[in-house]
């Protein structure tokens, strides 16, 4: 029986069979990996990542697909956990000793951010984080100072990780066709972030872009003086967007 995507859970299926190779080329999959596919859906990408993989977990919160996995995948390969991946415990997932854990997925447009964030917490546990998200987020995680795109989530994930965007993928890609065009992002944690405390470069970074018009000493204005920005590298003058990560973490520090 056919699966109508729903549209609560933000669900476009994948289809494209060289779209779907593409991806798997990008992940480049090994038999003893620790890998966890976030919203396998209609299996479309699992069931090629298990041609490389001995076992595959999988986070899906659609009761009917959990279904359908469990009818068409051996459990002893497909170990399925039903429910939220903004909840899941990611570390919950047995990672054999000298390994780390590998994530992949194509994420649900309306959760893909503080999904991301939910994941970051873990980052120091993560191999490397391979995702379908649409191609403006994408655009936004690996944008350089500078350009309008960079921002609050460009800081936020550029501090913890190495990204770059692999390759667009157009709409008739999917079914339902979602009305964007999407990207594949390839996630890999830095070995040494800059020393932070993340609740405080939220803080700063939130103030900071919530006005990207003004110069930035306007805009963090009662958080931080004018000498605290110059001791921190930071021109007073300059707008929040031509910021680089590594002064927003001066700033944070000096919190």
């Amino acid at each position: 029986m056919k699966h109508i995507a729903r549209k609560r859970f933000g669900q476009n299926f994948l289809t494209d069979q060289l779209v779907l190779h593409d991806i798997i080329r990008g992940i480049d999959p090994h038999k003893d990996d620790a890998m966890v596919e976030i919203g396998p859906g209609l299996a479309a990408m699992t069931s090629l990542l298990l041609e490389s993989l001995d076992r595959l977990h999988v986070v899906e919160l659609d009761r009917d697909l959990v279904a359908r996995l469990k009818k068409n995948f051996d459990p002893a390969r497909l170990v399925i956990h039903e429910g939220d991946a903004l909840k899941f415990d990611f570390t919950s997932i047995p990672v054999p000793e000298g390994q780390k854990l590998r994530v992949v997925g194509n994420l649900p447009y309306n959760i893909s951010s503080p999904l991301l964030f939910h994941l970051a917490e873990i980052a120091p546990r993560v191999k490397d984080q391979h995702f379908m998200l649409q191609k403006e987020v994408v655009e936004r995680m690996v944008a350089e100072p500078g350009g309008k795109s960079y921002g609050r989530l460009s800081v936020m994930l550029q501090w913890r990780y190495y990204m770059e965007l692999l390759f667009v993928v157009p709409p008739t890609a999917f079914d339902p066709p979602p009305k964007v065009d999407s990207a594949i992002v390839r996630m890999i944690p830095l070995p040494q972030p800059m020393a932070c405390d993340a609740a405080k470069l939220e803080q700063v970074v939130t103030k900071a872009f919530s006005q990207r018009r003004k110069v930035i000493r306007n805009c963090v204005a009662g958080m931080f003086t004018e000498n605290d920005l110059v001791d921190a590298g930071v021109d007073p003058q300059a707008r929040p967007e031509t910021v680089p990560v590594e002064q927003f973490v001066a700033l944070a520090n000096r919190l």
